[in-house]
């Protein structure tokens, strides 16, 4: 008897073990519930470089800017012919990779202690609000992230989201100000967790969204020009403060605008940014834009085409943007400086404006290797007046600008730089991007039925 008891009990003891291992098998390491701060960080920053300074819509806006054409017959992007469904990948692109892993990376951090993670998290999240904000308006934010609790958040007015940036951007700063002793290190793609240049990025953060709301209702362009001005004597001063993402060129590391111009993408530089080159006789015209393989000559594609031409009979970016090991400069130096003569101009005249102006275009040139006298020739031929200044700045801001989405916000809040209008276009050139067609069916909000050309909340101009 006692014999079969105590075999009875080894199987009940090997039946507890092999069910105790039986769940343990279950729980796939390649699919974490939790884990740490820094393995959040990394494919954050890289979604944001990849697929929203430099996806889809990115792709859409540089044609609404005539920077990209389509060899595609009209109508098209180019003619601002636009589905919601056009823009779901983007929207989970900036909600569910960037925005929600950046909610949770802030307060992984915070209930960690980990205040410099946090800090990066309240810049990025800032960033990526501004983005999303400024391409389609009221936006859901404060209630965007309670999980089961609300699956169809309200959207917060645009007002109001440009409120939780500011706050974002100061809460960041006070984070890093707290000096923590544990910083990203590789795991930051962008700064190699160097803290004062995420405070410099966040301070010129602060500028850049103080200066849209130049001409937005209850705001004067004196006010915003002046906390502009105080937030950039803490922004970034030099092209080492630079945001910038590097690409290895190896398969698979790819610079993404590099991807977004091959030829199965049927993408090329438009005429109108590359005209504009050649008319101002610009001595980054060999460096921001490669020959057309074709015919050797410095040609871009015209909006609106009803015939195809040759793709290799067109400009694509250089090297310097468009390389394989390319570096996207997401928010530079040169910007900084722009926002500073813009305020200035604001604030003190185009005189007092001119040699802040004449420094962002050296700080440009600099980075593109222009010789120094061939800077000062083409600076001295684009020198501000009264009557061309604001024109000039922001043009010459669009040009160390390439490829941002931030051309676009400047476009609408100031007129600048001028577009021809688009043969065949289907509208007005655009002052948004659609709600996406999956927000639409899984959260209808009023705010979905906005247009193309209807205005988002600072755009008054």
């Amino acid at each position: 008897m006692k014999k079969v008891y105590v075999i009875l009990l080894s199987c009940v003891l090997i039946s507890v073990s092999g069910c105790k291992k039986y769940i343990d098998v279950n729980k796939n390491p390649n699919q974490p519930i939790d884990v740490s701060e820094a393995q959040i960080l990394a494919p954050v920053e890289l979604s944001i470089s990849s697929n929203l300074y430099a996806g889809n819509v990115a792709i859409i806006v540089q044609e609404y800017m005539q920077v990209a054409a389509l060899n595609q017959v009209a109508p098209n992007a180019g003619t601002y012919l636009m589905y919601n469904t056009d823009m779901d990948g983007d929207w989970t692109n900036l909600y569910v990779t960037c925005l929600n892993n950046l909610v949770t990376l802030n307060k992984k951090a915070e209930a960690d202690g980990k205040s410099n993670y946090a800090g990066v998290a309240k810049i990025l999240t800032a960033y990526c609000l501004g983005s999303g904000t400024d391409l389609w308006g009221d936006i859901p934010y404060s209630k965007a992230f309670g999980g089961s609790s609300d699956f169809t958040p309200t959207y917060d007015a645009q007002k109001d989201i440009y409120t939780q940036i500011q706050s974002l951007l100061d809460g960041g700063i006070a984070d890093i100000a707290k000096n923590g002793s544990v910083k990203p290190g590789g795991d930051d793609f962008i700064y190699a967790g160097d803290m004062t240049k995420w405070t410099k990025l966040a301070y010129t953060l602060k500028a850049r969204y103080y200066m849209h709301l130049t001409k937005a209702t209850g705001y004067t362009a004196a006010a915003q020009a002046q906390l502009a001005l105080t937030a950039l004597q803490n922004g970034m001063q030099s092209n080492a403060d630079d945001f910038m993402m590097t690409y290895t060129g190896a398969a698979g590391g790819e610079n993404p605008w590099q991807q977004n111009f091959i030829s199965a993408s049927t993408v090329v530089l438009a005429n109108t940014v590359v005209d504009g080159f050649k008319t101002r006789n610009d001595p980054r015209l060999s460096i921001m834009v490669a020959p057309a393989t074709n015919t050797g000559l410095y040609t871009g594609l015209s909006e609106g085409i009803t015939s195809i031409g040759q793709l290799e009979d067109y400009s694509r970016p250089g090297d310097f943007y468009g390389a394989t090991g390319a570096t996207n400069y997401i928010v530079n130096y040169s910007e900084a400086l722009f926002l500073k003569a813009e305020a200035t101009l604001i604030l003190s005249g185009f005189a007092t404006a001119q040699p802040i102006y004449a420094s962002a275009i050296m700080s440009h040139m600099t980075k593109l290797g222009v010789s120094t006298a061939d800077a000062n020739t083409y600076i001295a031929s684009r020198a501000l007046t009264g009557s061309n200044a604001e024109q000039y700045i922001i043009e010459e801001k669009s040009i160390a600008d390439f490829l941002s989405l931030e051309n676009f916000n400047d476009y609408r809040r100031t007129g600048y730089p001028v577009l021809p209008a688009v043969p065949n276009a289907l509208s007005a050139i655009p002052r948004r991007v659609l709600y996406p067609e999956a927000e639409i069916i899984s959260n209808p909000q009023p705010q979905q039925s906005a247009k193309l050309t209807d205005r988002v909340w600072w755009d008054t101009k």
